[in-house]
């Protein structure tokens, strides 16, 4: 049964109270949600709560796992960048089937400024007891996709409105030195459109989040 939960303080008592399962290194934790919706911030909210409860706890986005942008444009995608088909989703499986097992992983993280991800660029140490994933795509029931469901031990869903989404996004843009005409495009053209995507095909979540982010 989905639960509506607009409280950190609810939100960190849901995931401390479960039990990690047998044979499991960590718990993980799935933060999905549209471009736009606030999840890196839940993200590095709720991971500062469990850590202050004593619980170690650590963020691992699923940005390091676009493609670069050489491929990209090889495969035509390069202006639908964030777009399911636009990342490596066999590998960010594996990453996440590592963290269920694996005491320290290495993953790649996604350096915005340069637009390009960087290869062992981070780890999820040995310690952490539970692993905050947050990501477009991580309950989207699409093929290969759908598969990542199974591994996760707690699923959020970040709902936010559409015109707050297109308000964050043209801000965005715009914060990266776009003109008004330009961030409106782009957040018209591409994160709205993947925006859309991700609502259209939504597979059941353990937890809704409505709380304030930004």
């Amino acid at each position: 049964m989905t639960q509506e939960v607009t409280s950190l303080a609810d939100l960190v008592t849901a995931i401390e109270a479960l039990p990690c399962r047998p044979g499991r290194a960590r718990r993980l934790v799935a933060l999905a949600g549209a471009p736009g919706s606030g999840k890196s911030t839940l993200a590095e909210l709720l991971v500062r709560a469990l850590c202050a409860q004593g619980t170690s706890a650590a963020v691992v986005p699923m940005d390091g796992f676009h493609l670069d942008n050489r491929l990209l444009s090889e495969m035509d995608l390069l202006a639908r960048k964030g777009a399911p088909e636009s990342f490596d989703r066999a590998g960010f499986q594996r990453l996440i089937e590592a963290m269920a097992v694996d005491e320290e992983v290495i993953y790649p993280e996604f350096d915005r400024a340069r637009d390009i991800a960087i290869a062992g660029a981070a780890r999820v140490d040995a310690g952490v007891e539970v692993a905050v994933v947050e990501g477009n795509y991580l309950m989207f029931d699409a093929p290969g996709w759908r598969d990542l469901a199974a591994l996760w031990d707690v699923s959020v869903r970040v709902d936010v409105p559409r015109e707050m989404l297109r308000e964050r996004l043209v801000a965005r843009w715009q914060a990266h030195g776009l003109s008004d005409a330009e961030a409106e495009a782009r957040a018209e053209g591409n994160d709205l459109a993947n925006a859309d995507r991700v609502a259209a095909a939504a597979l059941p979540v353990d937890v809704i989040w409505r709380g304030k982010t930004e």
